[in-house]
């Protein structure tokens, strides 16, 4: 893997929606076909290439959509990806794509492509580096990952170096944190929608994006890579819809409105948001005051019993600097059962929508509308 300058281009199949979606029609349908001719070995082995379906940017709406409401997906592994990928890491590319959002078989194409999914005995595999530079199984950069094959991760840490299984540490070497750390490079650089330009920023070469895309294809059983239902704008409306009134319907009209938008600590718009300060300008935009920063937010709502939490309720994380159980670092914005809006950290990607029920340090949920102060905010408004 190298570390090229940002690559600007959209690429020519975002071009294509694009211009289709400007004449009137319906983005959601539209299948971008590319036609690749890949003459490449992995590991000594050719890949045997053979038409396959177009990638479709946004898949069946009402399916998306549906798949977003409630939380989950049904499974698209191909046998191919089943013979061909160890099931440890098949588990880790799905869990690390979901959480992250990004498709779970264009990290499994990458795995394949660089390392046949850590199964290669060639030198910055397990240890040292390649020749480039590379190591791990996704051969990152050890410059990209954060400076040190091996390091203890903490706030504002430069690179990718990401902690897959709760251990503290970010290790190149280790799947759980290598995969990880892909996904996040690889949001951070345009996926889900601009999958052209995230896997040439991975590796700057033309033919390698067409490789991994032939290689995602063939993992998906559809032999399609979709955008994931979470990323999908046409999803918004259920979210809005699901809205218990229009008090929370304005709520999350204005967190919904940021997604895209880049993290800043400390930030509160218009043009970026940390993670309370997006859940303190929604309230806002309702016409409600709640507390700024996490530590404020965390004490100020009602405790909510998990699994009774509803659109515009909280739930609150151990994690970030200075936390602890009864002090929580980051929250995020209930929006359906299972999903979230939140905005994570600088190289988490931009404000998405995300799962929290698979994520490690919940510490609970709140819904600040119950608070007393809100409810007299509120009988105001009325009055």
């Amino acid at each position: 893997m190298t570390a090229p300058p940002r690559f600007t281009s959209s690429g020519a199949s975002t071009r294509v929606v694009r211009r289709l979606a400007s004449a009137g029609r319906d983005w959601r349908t539209i299948a971008v076909v590319l036609i690749v001719i890949v003459p490449a070995t992995l590991f000594g082995s050719i890949i045997l290439m053979t038409p396959s379906p177009s990638i479709l940017f946004g898949g069946g709406a009402a399916e998306n959509c549906a798949e977003a409401a409630t939380g989950e997906a049904a499974a698209d592994v191909s046998q191919t990806a089943e013979g061909d990928i160890p099931d440890d890491y098949l588990e880790l590319y799905k869990k690390v794509g979901k959480q992250i959002g990004v498709q779970w078989n264009v990290l499994a194409a990458i795995g394949k492509r660089e390392t046949n999914h850590g199964r290669s005995t060639l030198p910055g595999v397990r240890s040292g580096t390649n020749y480039a530079g590379a190591a791990g199984p996704m051969q990152f950069l050890i410059s990209t990952w954060g400076g040190q094959a091996r390091m203890r991760i903490e706030p504002g840490v430069n690179g990718y170096a990401s902690d897959g299984d709760g251990d503290g540490y970010g290790d190149v070497y280790n799947p759980a944190d290598a995969i990880l750390g892909a996904a996040k490079m690889l949001k951070r650089n345009g996926a889900p929608d601009d999958l052209r330009r995230a896997i040439f920023v991975y590796n700057r070469a033309t033919w390698y994006v067409d490789q991994v895309l032939e290689i995602a294809k063939r993992y998906a059983a559809t032999g399609d890579i979709t955008v994931p239902a979470e990323a999908d704008p046409a999803c918004d409306s259920g979210y809005v819809d699901s809205a218990p009134d229009e008090v929370v319907r304005k709520i999350i009209e204005y967190a919904l409105a940021q997604r895209g938008k880049p993290y800043r600590w400390g930030g509160t718009g218009p043009d970026a948001f940390d993670c309370s300060g997006i859940i303190y300008m929604a309230y806002r935009n309702a016409g409600l005051t709640i507390p700024r920063t996490t530590f404020g937010q965390w004490p100020f709502g009602a405790k909510i019993e998990e699994g009774r939490e509803q659109p515009g309720d909280l739930v609150f994380f151990n994690a970030g600097p200075g936390t602890a159980k009864d002090s929580p670092g980051h929250v995020g914005m209930v929006v359906s059962p299972g999903k979230m809006i939140e905005a994570r950290c600088t190289l988490c990607g931009p404000i998405k929508i995300s799962t929290y029920r698979d994520r490690p340090n919940i510490v609970g949920f709140t819904r600040p509308l119950e608070n007393e102060t809100v409810v007299a905010q509120l009988k105001r408004a009325l009055t």
